[in-house]
């Protein structure tokens, strides 16, 4: 199987939610979405808040969720990869003006007691929190039943054009449509900033 062909299996499998190949998907492309990650964390203040695992978490969550629902059409890795770093982008960008509009100083925050802080797993990876079924079908949970549809039949292998017909509408009317409600269910399961694009 060649390299392209044996990538189109993996997506294919990524959009069906499966969690196994979520984490053949982070082992292959985790280090270069951390180095993305660090480029993009220039600023010391941001440093000293997040570090590039925060980001990369929070990037593999996102994408897997939207992947799952069929937002995205991914065919080669370096589809892919375009697309991981316009998210880290906008995801920096995004911590960069709350981290601006709240005007923090990182000196006068307060420290978090231990016990309130948050517990990851040893064991845990990113793949394991981003394709956990039960965040998939807290996301599904999310959509309205026509959104729903449009997964299903997205899953079920139909494209924008096919799913326009049915609606009545156009490929790209629907496209954004769908992306829009994405954006707003990430936004409700705390997946991605309010600002985002």
């Amino acid at each position: 199987m060649t390299e392209v062909a044996n990538f189109e299996v993996l997506m294919q499998r990524v959009r069906q939610g499966d969690a196994q190949a979520a984490e053949e998907l982070v082992r292959r492309y985790e280090r270069e979405l951390q180095i993305l990650a660090r480029v993009r964390l220039t600023d010391p203040a941001l440093r000293r808040e997040y570090d590039s695992i925060d980001v990369c978490q929070s990037i593999l969550a996102n994408f897997f969720v939207r992947a799952a629902s069929g937002q995205f059409q991914i065919d080669t890795p370096d589809q892919l990869i375009k697309l991981l770093s316009t998210m880290v982008r906008n995801k920096v960008t995004d911590m960069a003006r709350r981290s601006r509009r709240e005007r923090r100083d990182v000196r006068r925050l307060s420290p978090t007691p231990a016990d309130e802080m948050p517990l990851q797993g040893a064991n845990e990876t990113p793949s394991q929190f981003a394709a956990h079924a039960e965040l998939l079908q807290l996301a599904r949970d999310h959509l309205s039943e026509e959104e729903l549809q449009i997964v299903n039949r997205r899953k079920a292998g139909a494209d924008w054009n096919d799913i326009a017909l049915e609606l009545d509408s156009t490929a790209e009317a629907v496209r954004k449509r769908f992306s829009r409600s994405m954006d707003r269910v990430m936004h409700q399961l705390g997946l991605d900033d309010p600002d985002h694009e």
